[in-house]
């Protein structure tokens, strides 16, 4: 999941800059189809999480690293299920029709209102930023404890780990 949100990010950010054409449509399709494949991974993510537990807090973390990993945690959690809503709410409210990979089309989940659209797809933006940074600092916490602290945390994180 996590190579899908570092995707996403990107592509959301550039799809909004380039002009209005072909490659901005497709960009389009892609974040959206890929949002709900986030989605769908979150749902998955947290069934797994719910039926196995969390895995427990590696002993060595310091009182500050134990809740600021938690707090990073619990806030990619909620954005992994919140950036995706939020996103297909602010379509369906723009009126956008769009495919799922060109597979099937995607119903709306809310009726048409320009404004509600707006509001929404600027908290999705917002949310966005939020992510990005949170990643950033969780990515920043693995590397400090892969190259200075070289105490396992890092393999821990990794798949098989």
């Amino acid at each position: 999941m996590a190579a899908v949100v570092l995707f996403m990010i990107p592509v959301g950010l550039v799809m909004v800059r380039i002009p209005e054409g072909p490659v901005q449509g497709k960009l389009f399709d892609l974040h959206r189809s890929f949002g709900l494949v986030v989605l769908a991974l979150a749902v998955v993510r947290v069934a797994v999480r719910t039926a196995h537990g969390a895995p427990a807090d590696y002993p060595g973390l310091t009182r500050f690293e134990r809740l600021a990993s938690n707090a990073a945690h619990h806030a990619l959690y909620v954005l992994i299920f919140l950036m995706p809503l939020l996103g297909w709410a602010g379509e369906s409210a723009f009126g956008a029709s769009w495919t799922f990979f060109g597979l099937f089309r995607v119903p709306h989940i809310l009726p048409d209102n320009r404004a509600l659209s707006d509001l929404l797809l600027g908290a999705h933006r917002w949310a966005g930023y939020l992510m990005a940074a949170i990643l950033a600092a969780h990515i920043g916490g693995a590397l400090m404890h892969a190259v200075i602290k070289r105490d396992g945390v890092l393999t821990r994180m990794l798949p098989g780990g």
